[in-house]
């Protein structure tokens, strides 16, 4: 995936966002940062004022004022998944791509599998292009999570401050990456060296299975 920097502008803004969330008296004004994270319910997240397995992926291409690339997944263990893919999206002054995802029951992801375009490679398997039929049906399917990638570099200490120590520490075992779990959250931030970071939300309730297969491939650290 292409990686594009935007050191000035963006850190100006991260650091000008950062103060404005919590200066005493600021204007009561929408925050659409990755830690101004709501739970209306203990089990429903709320995120980039998008409600997770309620909004609909049309509902996302109207907050964040772009058309998303609608494709299909199919894993290397031949597991499918649908996602929508914003390529660049500002929100509160700070550019990032966002993935979305939808949960199809499997039957369909198979229909639409076979009635698929056209099937190539990409890192984590291989991608189908979907009819315009089946992109429409995907867009009026609800939020079943959501991936952040920010297009600046952010610590550590950064998420620490805004979230607090993590419930657990992950690292992959291949890779070296840490993954900060925060299950009250629904979030998992996954941080690698001298990448950029990675938040990944879904509901609370469904937090445990999300993470099941990292906590089972990886090792706990301090």
């Amino acid at each position: 995936m292409e990686r594009k920097i935007f050191w000035g502008t963006a850190i100006v803004a991260v650091l000008i966002a950062f103060g404005s969330t919590f200066i005493p008296g600021a204007p009561n004004e929408e925050n659409l940062l990755p830690w101004n994270i709501e739970h209306p319910t203990p089990e429903i997240t709320r995120i980039f004022g998008l409600t997770l397995k309620q909004n609909s992926i049309n509902e996302a291409e109207q907050r964040f004022k772009e058309e998303a690339k609608i494709s299909l997944f199919k894993s290397p263990q031949g597991k499918l998944a649908a996602e929508a893919y914003f390529d660049e999206v500002t929100l509160s002054g700070l550019k990032a791509k966002i993935a979305v995802a939808v949960n199809i029951p499997e039957a369909e992801k198979q229909a639409m599998f076979d009635r698929g375009l056209r099937m190539y490679g990409v890192d984590s398997g291989k991608k189908i292009t979907l009819i315009p039929d089946d992109v429409a049906q995907v867009r009026k399917m609800a939020i079943s999570g959501l991936t952040y990638m920010p297009s600046v570099r952010l610590e550590e200490d950064t998420f620490i401050r805004r979230f607090g120590a993590p419930a657990r520490r992950i690292k992959e075992t291949q890779s070296g990456a840490v993954h900060l779990l925060y299950p009250q959250h629904g979030l998992d931030i996954t941080l690698g060296g001298s990448e950029k970071p990675v938040l990944q939300y879904v509901a609370p309730s469904d937090f445990a299975g999300f993470t099941a297969p990292l906590i089972a491939a990886g090792e706990a650290v301090n």
